[in-house]
């Protein structure tokens, strides 16, 4: 499998491929979004998570893939740095606003900050085409956010705080994706990246969510937080994985903007299982998410 994929880098099949990959984290990212935002505390749902993609990580990174080059440790050294400020600006904007707000502006800000990153660390370029589509794209994803905004959020309060929240998130989605992309390309057997990835970068969120949960006067039952953390920790290898090795296969600006097709996704999830209204308006411009990425693709 990975000589096959190392063979492919760069390759028409390749980009089929990291296409394909791409639209997986995308489904998968909303999935895991829904999953932090859902039932219980956001700190806490991301401390569950963590420890058990963790946890889940060690033996692969211990004894089944070949051990990281020198050279990448600084290099892992700054991708915990950068994924542990991302997860903190995450959880502490889903405490101030609502799912269907909170994560269209992420992921809004995300991509266009992706592409100017990965302009200057790769030379990457877009297309006349591909830019008009990352530009109906944005169009729906913040439409979306601005329609949740004035329509149904709850929390009209914390609604400034929770927006600002959020663009610096998506500020550091950019940061991540752009960085991942150059540290999975740095090693020689992808594989060695992502699970030792995922081994140091369960370590800090635990902690976090361990002292929250002592410190709460009701504090909630550690069976149903851990199974949500169970399954969250077996989403997000498949989510943030695929789009990492996306990112190596072929150009991490496509990777990028494809992935925020998981708008889309999170609408429905918001709809279906947060019980968050969905209308005409809300489809409209869920479909010209869709359109846009389709022009990235086709324009390329």
């Amino acid at each position: 499998m990975t000589d096959w994929l190392i063979s492919i880098e760069g390759t028409e099949t390749g980009h089929q491929v990291a296409l394909g990959l791409a639209l997986m984290a995308a489904f998968l990212h909303a999935v895991f979004g829904a999953l932090q935002k859902g039932r219980h505390d956001p700190w806490l749902t991301r401390g569950a998570i963590d420890f058990c993609y963790m946890a889940m990580a060690v033996p692969f990174a211990l004894f089944v893939v070949p051990w990281p080059e020198p050279h990448m440790w600084p290099i892992f050294a700054a991708v915990w740095v950068i994924h542990v400020i991302y997860k903190l600006l995450q959880a502490w904007a889903y405490t101030k606003g609502a799912y269907t707000v909170v994560y269209p502006v992420v992921r809004g800000t995300g991509p266009l900050f992706t592409v100017i990153g990965a302009y200057l660390i790769f030379g990457e370029t877009f297309t006349g085409v591909q830019w008009i589509g990352v530009a109906v794209l944005l169009a729906g994803i913040f439409g979306l956010a601005i329609y949740n905004m004035v329509f149904l959020v709850s929390e009209r309060e914390t609604l400034n705080a929770a927006l600002g929240l959020a663009v610096l998130t998506g500020l550091f989605v950019a940061l991540y994706t752009t960085y991942d992309a150059y540290g999975i390309r740095a090693t020689a057997n992808p594989f060695t990246f992502l699970a030792w990835f995922f081994m140091i970068d369960g370590f800090f969120m635990p902690f976090v969510a361990a002292l929250r949960w002592l410190r709460m006067p009701d504090r909630p039952t550690l069976g149903p937080l851990m199974a949500r953390g169970l399954v969250g920790g077996l989403v997000a290898p498949l989510s943030f994985g695929a789009v990492m090795m996306a990112t190596r296969l072929d150009k991490v600006g496509e990777a990028a903007v494809l992935r925020e097709t998981s708008t889309v996704f999170a609408a429905v999830i918001g709809w279906l299982f947060l019980k968050e209204t969905v209308g005409p308006r809300r489809i409209a411009l869920m479909a010209l998410i869709a359109l846009g990425a389709v022009i990235v693709e086709m324009g390329g």
